[in-house]
């Protein structure tokens, strides 16, 4: 008989990047905050904001134990440029996975929203099935699904592309490619940036796209300044709106 496993428990964070600008009981169910507080083994992308994450639960439902004995490991950092080749090896992924190997239930988490999303944590879910150990996601807030919820284009087919090219004009290529793509398949397209590019990434999908298509734009959500506009690039032309430089923002389009 084989060793019993833990599970590889998928633990949703906030939406706010830490800021603590929403009580974290508005954000995450109580039954997620009561798992989250009793496990005492954690992957994440950082440790220091894993914690500052454990201390927001403890002040709704007290942790297990004392913060300083929960074990937090860390993530890989991703290699530069991106090569498939520098990937860890499973090795790697089997030691973040040790706890549940022994047994022990593992909390992954994502610096924001769900882990596993747009989000490194990826990686590790894959490892954990290929080593027969179970995932749990937890419920919670999805950035990409709550802005496609709000943005009123269609829901029934949509695409997350990730990032656009940081090069200005191989982004302004790509956005003409998804609205090519939008169009032909009547298909809603996401995307997000990292926030001190908000700005650069509105304005280049503005300059790209067509008079007619709808762009849509969320900011802040969950945030008690969050908000969705949605609109013809026209109209964004012809009255823009102002992005902050520190709030996640996620971005979605439909070619007509």
């Amino acid at each position: 008989m084989s060793e019993a496993r833990g599970q590889l428990l998928l633990v949703p964070n906030t939406l706010d990047l830490g800021t603590e600008t929403v009580d974290i009981q508005q954000v995450l169910p109580l039954g997620v905050m009561q798992r989250a507080a009793g496990l005492a083994h954690w992957v994440a992308e950082d440790a220091r904001s894993t914690r500052a994450f454990l201390k927001r639960v403890h002040s709704v439902v007290p942790l297990g134990m004392a913060l300083q004995s929960i074990d937090i490991r860390e993530l890989p950092r991703p290699a530069k440029g991106g090569a498939a080749a520098r990937l860890p090896s499973l090795d790697v992924w089997r030691g973040l996975l040790a706890p549940a190997l022994s047994g022990h239930d593992l909390g992954l988490i994502s610096e924001a929203g769900l882990p596993a999303v747009a989000d490194p944590g990826a990686a590790l879910v894959a490892a954990a099935h290929s080593l027969s150990i179970a995932v749990v996601p937890l419920p919670g807030a999805s950035s990409l699904l709550l802005a496609l919820a709000a943005s009123g284009l269609n829901g029934q087919s949509f695409a997350f592309v990730g990032y656009l090219p940081q090069e200005a004009s191989a982004r302004a290529s790509r956005a003409k490619e998804l609205q090519a793509q939008s169009r032909r398949a009547r298909q809603t397209i996401v995307l997000i940036e990292t926030p001190y590019r908000n700005a650069l990434v509105l304005q280049a999908l503005i300059s790209a796209l067509e008079d007619d298509t709808r762009l849509s734009v969320s900011c802040g959500l969950s945030l008690p300044s969050g908000w969705t506009r949605t609109d013809s690039v026209a109209a964004w032309r012809a009255h823009p709106s102002t992005l902050p430089d520190r709030i996640p923002a996620v971005f979605s389009f439909l070619a007509e």
